[in-house]
């Protein structure tokens, strides 16, 4: 916070929905427990897969970018991200390439039996939603091919694994440079102070992939007005008022100057 950013770079987003069946119906587990795999273990053991011991994505295949190199250590990272004491950090190289430029999967749903509703039976289907983030530059389409063709071949024991393609978006790459990016840059200064340094953002917004394409020539700024406790998408997401201040103050500067260059 006090320090602004150009957002250059957003990662890609495929994310699937992955069903395993094991039975065409539920079995006792006690009468064939040990003998017949239930579907919740398989498809834990299946999900498993897509990660090292280290914690970095097995995937063959998906590309791999390098981050800016702007000062981000470990202890800022977990006081931000609220890691709780003792728990180790995934995935190798540094934690900005980790963020923005590398691939990274995360399971965000299971439908299975809840705690409450279960019985001593082994369950014949389970379903997890997987979110896959690409690197700035990775095809989805391709991302979703090589991700779909891990889950398939890494079916424990032969159970049936269907994966649908839920959403597939591209990340961004933003050419930097020229006039457009040099008023910004100032007109953030003169709001802030300080001279803003260039980011990238490990989450995704497709639409902003979709406008480059349409509009090739177009110099595309990416800002957001979020704070490192803004807590996006989670709960009790929040907006710091000074900063949000001078983001105001930032564009009208912005467009100021930009009326300017055009006179």
């Amino acid at each position: 916070m006090g320090e602004p950013a150009l957002t250059t770079t957003l990662r890609g987003i495929v994310r699937v929905v992955l069903t395993v069946r094991s039975l065409d119906h539920a079995v006792h587990s006690g009468m064939f427990g040990g003998v017949v795999p239930d579907a919740i273990t398989a498809l834990i053991k299946l999900i498993a897969t897509l990660h090292d011991a280290e914690g970095n994505v097995t995937v063959g295949g998906l590309e791999s970018g390098v981050a800016p190199d702007l000062h981000y250590p470990e202890e800022r990272l977990r006081e931000e991200s609220g890691l709780l004491d003792g728990v180790e950090l995934i995935g190798s190289g540094s934690i900005l390439t980790r963020m923005w430029a590398k691939p990274s999967i995360t399971t965000i749903g299971i439908d299975a039996p809840s705690v409450a509703t279960s019985s001593n039976t082994l369950v014949p289907k389970a379903v997890a939603k997987i979110s896959m983030r690409i690197a700035p530059n990775e095809d989805p389409r391709e991302a979703y091919q090589l991700l779909a063709e891990h889950l398939r071949a890494n079916a424990p024991w032969g159970v049936k694994v269907e994966v649908e393609l839920e959403e597939g978006g591209s990340g961004f790459s933003a050419e930097s440079t020229g006039p457009v990016y040099d008023q910004a840059r100032a007109a953030f200064t003169d709001a802030w102070g300080v001279a803003p340094v260039d980011v990238g953002i490990g989450g995704s917004i497709p639409f902003v992939a979709a406008f480059a394409q349409k509009f090739p020539d177009t110099r595309i700024l990416v800002t957001g007005v979020e704070e490192p406790d803004t807590r996006a998408h989670g709960a009790n997401e929040s907006l710091h008022l000074g900063e949000f201040e001078r983001v105001c103050l930032a564009e009208a500067i912005l467009l100021e100057r930009l009326a300017l260059l055009r006179a």
